[in-house]
C-alpha cells in the first residue's frame, strides 16, 4: 500500500470562536492545526457571532507559526452546519473543516457537496486553482464505529478520522477510566481503518486531566498510549497542552538517528543486492525500511536536524 500522504497534525488545539480575545491570542501559539470552535464551546445564541469573529480571523495574514486554520462547524444533523459553511467559506485562509458527530456517509457527502458548490475552482481536479480544503471527521457513536468503511470512502477531501471520546462514552452507557481500556476496540477500529483508506491523520481522544505536575505527566503517558496505539495526533483543549503532545508525537531523536541509519544503510544495501540485512544486531527488511523512511519525513517534517544527521551517519554500513 502506498503511503499517506504528509499531513502534519500532531496537535489539534480547539478555540471557542464565541471569544475574539481567545481567538486573537490563539494566532501567538505554535501549534499545527488550530480549530476554531462553532460546536460544543459556543452557546446557540453566539453561533452567529462566532461564524462572524472566525470569519474575521480567517481574513487576517497568515502567522507562521500555525501549520493549519481548521474550522469545526456545528453537525450536519443540527441543521446549523450550512449556516455555518456559507460565512466560513469565505474565509481567505481556511485549510480545513473540522465535522462533528459523522454518523453516516452523508453527512460527509453534504460537506463535500457543499465545498464544490461554493468554492468549485478550489474542488475541482485539474483547475489551476485546485486546494480542496481538507476534511477531518470525528468518531463520536457507536454507529459511526460500525461505519467506518463507509465513512473512510465518503470523501475525496476527508484527510483524518478524530476520536471523540465523551460522546461515545455517553452513546455506550460507559465510564471512562484511566487506562482507556473501555475505548480499546474503537480506537483501534479508527487508526485501522483510516490505515486501510489511505488517510494521514488520525487524532486521538482529549485529555481532560493535564494542569499540574501530576496532569503534565497523566497527559504524557495518555499521549504516549495513543501514539503505540497508531494514532498520529491528539485533541487538545487548551494551549498548556500542545507542547506535549507535540512532542510525543514527533520522532524522538533515538528514534529519527536509528531512522537515517537505515535509510543510508538499505541504499547500500541494495546497491550489494541484499533484501535483508542487519543492524545493531536485528534484521532489516522491506517493512523495517518502509517504516524508517515513514519516521524520517516525518522527521523533516517536525523540524528535526534530518540533513545534520545524514552528515553524521554517511557512512553507516548494512551489517
Amino acid at each position: 500500500m502506498a503511503a499517506a500522504a504528509q499531513v502534519i497534525r500532531r496537535a489539534q488545539l480547539y478555540v471557542p470562536g464565541s471569544s475574539m480575545r481567545f481567538l486573537e491570542k490563539s494566532r501567538g501559539l505554535t501549534v499545527d492545526s488550530i480549530a476554531y470552535d462553532l460546536e460544543d464551546s459556543v452557546t446557540p445564541s453566539k453561533k452567529a457571532e462566532g461564524r462572524q469573529n472566525i470569519l474575521a480571523v480567517l481574513n487576517k495574514d497568515r502567522v507562521p507559526n500555525i501549520r493549519e486554520q481548521a474550522v469545526r462547524i456545528n453537525p450536519v444533523s443540527s441543521g446549523l452546519a450550512l449556516d455555518d459553511l456559507t460565512e466560513i467559506l469565505k474565509g481567505k485562509h481556511l485549510d480545513c473543516l473540522v465535522v462533528p458527530k459523522v454518523d453516516a456517509p452523508s453527512d460527509l457527502h453534504f460537506v463535500t457537496d457543499v465545498l464544490r458548490q461554493k468554492l468549485p475552482e478550489r474542488h475541482t481536479e485539474g483547475s489551476p486553482s485546485f486546494n480542496p480544503v481538507k476534511i477531518v471527521a470525528l468518531v463520536e457513536s457507536a454507529r459511526s464505529v460500525m461505519d467506518l468503511r463507509s465513512i473512510c470512502a465518503a470523501s475525496p477531501f476527508l484527510s483524518g478520522i478524530t476520536f471523540a471520546a465523551e460522546d461515545f462514552a455517553l452513546d455506550l452507557s460507559i465510564t471512562r477510566t484511566p487506562g482507556l481500556r473501555e475505548f480499546t476496540y474503537a480506537r483501534s477500529a479508527i487508526v485501522t481503518a483510516a490505515r486501510a483508506f489511505n488517510l494521514p491523520s488520525t487524532l486521538d481522544l482529549v485529555s481532560t486531566t493535564f494542569r499540574g505536575e501530576e496532569g503534565r505527566r497523566f497527559l504524557q503517558e495518555e499521549s504516549e498510549n495513543g501514539k503505540r496505539f497508531g494514532f498520529n495526533g491528539k485533541q487538545c483543549i487548551h494551549p498548556d497542552q500542545v507542547g506535549t503532545v507535540q512532542e510525543v508525537f514527533s520522532p524522538s531523536a533515538q528514534e529519527a538517528e536509528w531512522a537515517v541509519r537505515v535509510v543510508i544503510a538499505d541504499k547500500k544495501a541494495d546497491a550489494q543486492g541484499r533484501g535483508a540485512w542487519t543492524l545493531d544486531g536485528k534484521m532489516i527488511d522491506v517493512p523495517v525500511v518502509g517504516k524508517a523512511k515513514a519516521i524520517v519525513a516525518k522527521a523533516e517534517l517536525c523540524g528535526l536536524d534530518v540533513k545534520g544527521l545524514q552528515d553524521r551517519f554517511k557512512d553507516e554500513e548494512p551489517q
